[in-house]
């Protein structure tokens, strides 16, 4: 089985948006900005909860 697969349908959906619905470079980076933002406030949660 993909790792795809075992995702949640909500990461599902957002990479099918990206792969299909986004036309310019500057939304790309939109999201990418703000998917990182969240993956790195949740990194250090997780850190500091070790």
């Amino acid at each position: 089985m993909k790792v795809f697969d075992k995702m949640p349908k909500s990461i599902k959906k957002t990479i099918r948006y990206i792969h299909q619905d986004v036309n310019s470079l500057e939304k790309l980076v939109e999201i990418e900005r703000e998917l990182m933002l969240h993956m790195n406030k949740r990194k250090e949660m997780l850190k500091g909860d070790t």
